[in-house]
């Protein structure tokens, strides 16, 4: 088995994801000191979180890499920004990861980012450990928040350990495996290494402790991989409660290196040719030098340097004679990397996001994400003279995912799009910071994009016509800049044969669901029509055990000979476990009206 564990930390923002980074990376022996999302001085800051954006605001805007090694298992950890409008940077960091770790603040619960970042977890199957930080402060009860992550995700919840009091009563960390509890010590009421028997605990919380550990199911390592339960460490990233634990679950449970999907089928670790995937690319990590990084998943295959792989995109083999291990800013050569662990090779524009590196060229992997811009707008020079400086700007951070970037056929003032406001301060930041570059942004009369794709002939006509509403993207690609939703629809209508007027290089959240459901849709027909009898294992085996999975839910519509997927009320219905209590029937037989799914989980209540 393989001793590379790849992982990512999820959460809403500020539940404390990064400084649980910084702590993780502490008992791994990475740093000797951990630094603080909001310390002072540059020491002791946050190393994931290297931009001058970042350590202004105490968040995270972009995804970092960092790898350690313990006990002979190395880790490669990638923290992704909490904040929805950096989303599209986590989704892509998620598919590079075999495992997540959700960071759930004790008072807070379950908040939406998290929810959609799980949501992106359970469409890849990715299992996830919960750690609900924050147990020294006053929070929920233990057992309100075990019961929404069991009944808002619909996933079965083993808790791994138990804390002893909250906030001002709070006495330590009860670890199940050990029977053992990790003790505050100290002004501070930190984990310095204090451990004890599990003796003296309050006579209420032995109570609380019994009915857990005979109310929730054991822990079952198969359950776990196939993303149907998680187990849950309860901690205090600050304070360093639970933190060993989560280390040594992530190293005892999580998968080793997944298989890939690709257009050429699943491609497994064990290959022996070298393939990859580029799932971001960074510009200016190193302000001293103007790099450009593009960060690659190890595939399959034993990677060493100098060797040549040929991007999909290029179709020439290119020679990585640099290859980096990383460590938040910091880095340092690799001579070898393994499946499964994150490198990075210095880019000067050859290689992009979404590209497939490999020694034949012959493998395209899929299922890496762009997003439509749902904010427009348009970049005003302070300075005229700095126009070469704002292109070239524009131009490398549209390449790394930040920003989508369009020129227009008519008027002079180009026009950024971002998915969320956030997004466009740290265009802001980045153009001042690293490109020297003093610019506004003012307001687009356009309300959103959509690439143009069709025959010579209807692509010559409707650019005749809509002259004034036409941009081309970096790549040179005919883009068709809306007014309105209103405005695109009239153009679809009056276009037919532009079929491809959509989104076509990005889509949205809500359309992850859409397209993994169509895609399951098209293989549930087929299958229904070859084998109708191996329709359900089939569908169990890609969606996991559970029946009630929103991708299963999807095909079962598809086979009932629906067209499209299941309205909202029934895929949010899917999501909850009333689908479990409802009985197994649904597997093959999905309920056909929003109406009937409300009486599913009326039935459920009742009972």
């Amino acid at each position: 088995m393989s001793n590379r564990r790849t992982f990512a930390i999820i959460s809403h923002p500020d539940a404390g994801k990064t400084t649980l980074t910084e702590k993780l990376l502490l008992q791994g022996g990475a740093i000797h000191l951990a630094g603080e999302v909001k310390a002072r001085g540059a020491a002791r800051r946050a190393r994931s979180d290297w931009m001058k954006i970042e350590q202004q605001r105490g968040i995270s805007v972009t995804s970092s890499v960092m790898t350690f090694e313990r006990d002979g298992i190395t880790f490669n950890l990638l923290d992704t920004p909490g904040h929805e409008d950096f989303s599209e940077d986590t989704y892509r960091t998620l598919t590079a990861v075999d495992s997540a770790i959700m960071v759930i603040d004790a008072a807070k619960g379950i908040e939406p980012q998290t929810r959609k970042l799980f949501e992106v977890c359970r469409l890849r199957s990715v299992p996830i450990i919960t750690f609900v930080n924050k147990v020294d402060r006053e929070g929920r009860s233990v057992f309100e928040t075990l019961d929404e992550v069991a009944d808002a995700l619909a996933l079965d919840v083993v808790p791994m350990s138990w804390p002893i009091g909250m906030g001002g009563v709070f006495q330590g960390v009860l670890d199940f495996a050990t029977d053992t509890i990790s003790r505050p010590e100290g002004d501070s009421r930190e984990f310095l290494g204090k451990v004890t028997p599990a003796e003296d605990i309050p006579a209420e919380i032995a109570d609380e402790i019994e009915l857990a550990q005979g109310g929730y199911p054991s822990f079952d390592l198969e359950a776990y991989r196939h993303g149907d339960m998680t187990p849950v460490y309860f901690g205090s990233a600050l304070k360093n409660f639970g933190v060993a634990e989560l280390i040594d679950a992530i190293a005892r449970f999580a998968p080793p290196p997944r298989p890939q999907p690709s257009e050429q089928g699943t491609i497994q670790p064990e290959n022996k040719e070298v393939t990859g995937f580029i799932f971001k690319v960074q510009a200016n990590m190193d302000p001293q030098h103007r790099d450009r990084i593009a960060f690659m998943r190890l595939v399959s295959g034993t990677f060493k340097r100098g060797m040549k792989l040929i991007p999909s995109a290029l179709g020439k083999p290119v020679a990585i004679h640099s290859p980096i291990l990383f460590f938040a800013q910091d880095r340092e050569l690799a001579d070898t990397a393994e499946p499964g662990d994150i490198i990075g090779i210095p880019n000067h524009g050859t290689l992009r996001v979404g590209d497939t590196l490999s020694e034949t060229n012959k493998v395209r992997f899929t299922g890496l994400p762009n997003f439509a811009p749902e904010i427009l707008r348009r970049v005003a020079l302070k300075d005229p003279t700095k126009t070469k400086q704002l292109r070239k700007a524009l131009d490398d951070l549209s390449e790394e995912g930040v920003i989508q970037v369009f020129y227009p056929e008519l008027g002079g003032q180009w026009i950024v799009g971002v998915v969320g406001q956030l997004q466009l301060d740290v265009l802001i930041s980045r153009l001042e910071a690293e490109y020297k570059v003093a610019a506004v942004l003012e307001a687009s009369p356009f309300d959103t994009a959509r690439w143009l794709k069709g025959s010579e002939a209807a692509l010559r006509q409707f650019t005749d016509i809509n002259k004034s509403n036409l941009a081309k993207d970096r790549d040179g690609d005919p883009v068709f800049m809306a007014r309105s939703a209103w405005d695109v629809g009239y153009q679809q209508e009056r276009n037919p044969e532009l079929v491809q007027m959509i989104q076509q290089k990005m889509f949205t959240f809500e359309d992850l669901v859409t397209i993994d459901a169509a895609g399951l849709q098209r293989e549930g027909r087929r299958a229904a029509h070859d084998r109708p009898d191996a329709v359900a294992d089939g569908l169990q085996e890609r969606t996991g055990s559970r029946g009630w999975h929103l991708q299963l839910g999807a095909a079962a519509h598809a086979l009932q000979g629906h067209q499209q997927p299941p309205a909202p009320a029934v895929r949010g219905f899917l999501r909850k476990r009333v689908f479990h209590d409802c009985g197994r029937e649904h597997r093959a037989g999905l309920p056909d009206q929003p109406g009937q799914a409300q009486s599913c989980e009326q039935q459920a209540r009742e009972r």
